[in-house]
């Protein structure tokens, strides 16, 4: 899912008259209207996210704000796109964590962007954990699984929605960590991966936490435990893989990055405005609806975190063996 936030045109001084000629330039893209990218299309949580932060940030920098889906290539189209895009301060980039981090790493020729080269870090958005979770085993903790699997690897199968996807290597790292022989086996989307662990096609899943909410809370299926720094307010009774002894954090972000050359005064104005929106109760409230931990973070703080993310991913990656 890849979505587009455009935000009406300015001109760079004086600021009180750009903001004016920006509000009057918000049709349909006209020449000049500014243009940021969520690269995922239309109905799911990125577009209702992206959606949600669009609303608000127009409201809080009182301009418009116009979505555009460019979807594409796993949110590959998107993410072009916005590096192309002039860096007029006019083009604003909403994407989860893969185009800038998981995808340099897999993809190989096939990324025309370098995430720290070609962005300027904006704001860091939200959280979102991931979680293994099982239906139709015996074991009850994420000892049990350990054990289980060590006996028969056949139970150490695991879905998840997608080959490449960061699920399939959370289920890397659990393998690796706990010295586990796991086979990832994947679907063509969350919904047919979440089918199949209920159908009891397969045992056990990764799945990116609010996607299984509902299975998990009708008693359907267990999360045995989450790969997030905290535990999740979703479901706090399930532990953390570092509490439990496993050095496993897969938590993925959404954050704002612009096009490399936006000015450094529009970069700042931009990530107070989106702070601004995430720390704002209807907002904050919406997130965490859609199983979405907010946080609100600057341009220093979202490039140490993608520099983090993308040295901490890349082995992962690496010993996947993926190739798209």
């Amino acid at each position: 899912m890849r979505i587009a936030l455009l935000i009406a045109a300015f001109c760079l001084a004086p600021l009180a008259a750009a903001q004016d000629k920006a509000i009057r330039f918000v049709l349909a893209y006209p020449p000049g209207a500014s243009s940021e990218i969520v690269p995922y299309g239309p109905g799911g949580i990125t577009d209702f996210a992206g959606r949600t932060m669009a609303k608000k940030i127009g409201e809080v920098l009182n301009q418009t704000v116009v979505v555009e889906n460019k979807p594409g290539a796993g949110g590959i189209v998107g993410t072009e796109a916005v590096k192309n895009a002039a860096p007029d301060g006019t083009t604003l980039l909403m994407t989860p964590l893969a185009p800038m981090v998981a995808f340099p790493h897999s993809h190989g020729q096939l990324i025309r962007y370098d995430p720290f080269k070609d962005f300027e870090p904006v704001a860091h958005l939200t959280n979102f954990q991931i979680a293994l979770v099982v239906n139709g085993l015996p074991a009850k903790t994420l000892a049990d699984y350990v054990a289980l699997v060590k006996k028969d690897p056949k139970a150490g199968d695991y879905a998840s929605a997608a080959a490449g996807s960061l699920p399939h290597y959370a289920g890397v790292m659990l393998a690796k960590a706990a010295g586990l022989e796991m086979t990832h086996i994947p679907y063509k989307g969350t919904a047919p991966a979440l089918q199949a662990l209920m159908a009891g096609e397969v045992k056990a899943a990764m799945f990116v936490l609010s996607d299984a909410l509902t299975a998990v809370r009708s008693g359907k299926a267990r999360v045995l435990a989450v790969a997030g720094e905290k535990r999740s307010p979703l479901a706090p009774e399930a532990p953390k893989f570092r509490e439990l002894g496993y050095d496993i954090e897969a938590s993925a972000w959404y954050a704002l990055f612009a096009p490399a050359g936006t000015p450094k005064n529009l970069v700042e104005r931009y990530a107070k405005a989106a702070i601004d929106a995430i720390h704002s109760p209807d907002v904050n409230e919406k997130l965490e609806q859609m199983g979405l931990e907010p946080t609100g973070y600057g341009p220093e703080e979202l490039a140490r975190i993608l520099r983090r993310d993308y040295d901490k991913w890349g082995p992962v990656i690496k010993a996947s063996g993926f190739k798209p």
